[in-house]
């Protein structure tokens, strides 16, 4: 690194083989990476859940200033105080599927909402040190004043409760622990800074 960062280049990958191959996979990589005095490091080992792209949907309806949540049962959350946790809507990405297509099938079939309107807020690595999973997160903005009851696809099991809870009460859900998941805290957080502007751009 010569004045500025490293990059894809600074990293030799010498062996992937996949361990595990069903719904997700598994790979274990040897590999280099570059040190920070310039020199190549010795070889490494790193086993790598790989995942689809997601995207998540943070939905808000402005002149109520009520957020959507969803609320399912999440198995690495089994042993947890939540088991059941409150998220936003959020799906995979499929073959030739483009993000904004996966977030409208996503909160449709997830939530029973449908949206037209995205807002591209960010994309992050949730957990880049064991996962090279990339997660895009949208806001939408819709009328939340009916919106509620049990959806998901039977056949993927999702048995999915849609939570409408004001902006305030929903940050108060992550300060008491209620929200504890990457996505969802920083959805909320993100909508708590761009309220004002939300709510003039989609309840003027």
């Amino acid at each position: 690194m010569a004045g500025g960062e490293f990059t894809a280049d600074d990293v030799e990958l010498v062996q992937r083989d996949t361990l595990f191959q069903g719904f997700y996979r598994v790979d274990k990589l040897r590999l280099r990476h570059r040190h920070f005095d310039g020199s190549m490091g010795a070889e490494i080992s790193r086993e790598l859940f790989v995942r689809p792209s997601a995207v998540g949907v943070v939905v808000y309806d402005a002149a109520r200033d009520e957020v959507l949540l969803i609320e399912q049962f999440r198995v690495g959350a089994m042993n947890s105080q939540h088991p059941w946790q409150y998220e936003v809507v959020a799906g995979l990405v499929g073959p030739n599927e483009s993000l904004e297509d996966v977030a409208r099938r996503e909160t449709l079939e997830e939530a029973g909402v449908a949206i037209t309107t995205l807002e591209k807020v960010f994309g992050f690595f949730p957990s880049a040190g064991g996962s090279d999973e990339y997660y895009t997160l949208f806001a939408a903005p819709a009328d939340l004043s009916r919106a509620g009851g049990i959806h998901g696809l039977a056949e993927e099991g999702e048995n999915i409760r849609v939570v409408v809870l004001h902006l305030n009460e929903a940050l108060q859900q992550i300060t008491s622990g209620r929200i504890n998941n990457a996505p969802c805290i920083l959805a909320l957080q993100w909508l708590a800074m761009n309220k004002s502007r939300l709510q003039a751009k989609w309840a003027p």
